[in-house]
């Protein structure tokens, strides 16, 4: 393992994007966002996706060098298509006035179309609260999810992403989960390090449960709750898919092919103005007071500690210097 600083972390991951093909200015939002997740550890959507981003920009599943197109067809809609590059980029060219409509008319909806895959769903909807704004936001993914009883692949893991702000400038509370026991990269990770996964994580193509992560990968993922976690991912499939223009997850490739069509998946976001009601903060408090008061009771997010540096392992860091030349 070797240690990293996040501000290197961010520089070698621009490098590499901008030498595989994509424009500076897409390339430090995309960079960003890899920054984040590896400061609090998020594996997944950090430089584990590098190589994959770097594969699909030279063949082109990922557009490094278009203009996300902002249109608002109603006061309280903005409509971003990222016309098939990343979904950091698009999402930042748009959440500016989404977040003005949401100030003009109470609530107010982003729906980024069209878009490669967002990977952490969370670190936009935070970027809704750094605004004061209450976030809500969905996506869809390469189908991996058979309805409770079934074995028919149907949905993607369908993450939900939530983040409040405090009014005071931070964040209150944020959740960032799949729809899912767990998110489909942990079967993956399992299988390239040769682990099994804990039953109750995913069934076989028979609908059988297993501790197989490759009969795991060809069978499907258990949703969260069982049925009530199921109908969560229907919802984030039908906003996702039907509110962005974006593909339902039966017509979503493997996202980390190195070659096929593009992503064109939809994320979509409510925006919700705290102040509208004028007792939102006043009932927060009271609620975060009655959670917190057992010893080691805390919000969801709460209590998370950004590292820096980060561990990288050698295999890892070896592989972004080489990405970025």
């Amino acid at each position: 393992m070797v240690q990293i600083s996040l501000n290197e972390i961010e520089a070698r991951t621009c490098a590499a994007l901008i030498r595989h093909g994509a424009q500076p200015w897409i390339a430090e939002e995309v960079a960003c966002a890899v920054r984040k997740a590896e400061s609090v550890g998020n594996r997944i959507c950090g430089l584990y996706y590098l190589e994959s981003y770097c594969q699909q920009l030279q063949t082109g599943r990922v557009k490094g060098d278009v203009e996300p197109e902002v249109t608002q067809p109603r006061p309280g809609a903005v409509l971003v298509d990222a016309k098939f590059g990343f979904a950091q980029p698009a999402f930042a060219r748009g959440i500016d006035r989404a977040a003005g409509a949401a100030r003009a008319c109470g609530v107010a909806s982003l729906a980024v179309g069209h878009a490669h895959t967002c990977t952490s769903l969370g670190y936009f909807t935070e970027q809704i609260a750094d605004r004061g704004l209450i976030g809500l936001g969905m996506t869809n993914a390469s189908p991996i999810v058979a309805a409770p009883g079934g074995k028919t692949r149907v949905i993607g893991t369908n993450p939900i992403a939530f983040s409040v702000p405090d009014g005071q400038g931070g964040i209150a509370m944020q959740f960032d989960q799949s729809t899912t026991v767990v998110a489909l990269g942990k079967i993956t990770m399992a299988k390239a390090a040769g682990e099994r996964i804990p039953e109750g994580w995913a069934v076989d193509a028979e609908g059988r449960p297993t501790t197989d992560p490759e009969a795991a990968l060809g069978g499907s993922l258990v949703s969260i709750g069982g049925p009530k976690g199921w109908g969560f991912g229907l919802m984030a499939e039908l906003l996702a898919a039907g509110m962005t223009g974006g593909v339902v997850s039966q017509d979503v490739k493997p996202l980390k092919a190195p070659e096929g069509s593009p992503h064109d998946l939809g994320q979509y976001y409510l925006l919700m103005d705290p102040e509208v009601s004028g007792a939102f903060f006043d009932r927060l408090a009271q609620v975060a007071e009655a959670a917190t008061q057992d010893e080691g009771a805390r919000l969801p997010g709460q209590g998370k500690v950004r590292a820096d540096p980060v561990e990288v392992t050698d295999a890892v860091w070896a592989q972004v210097l080489d990405l970025a030349g």
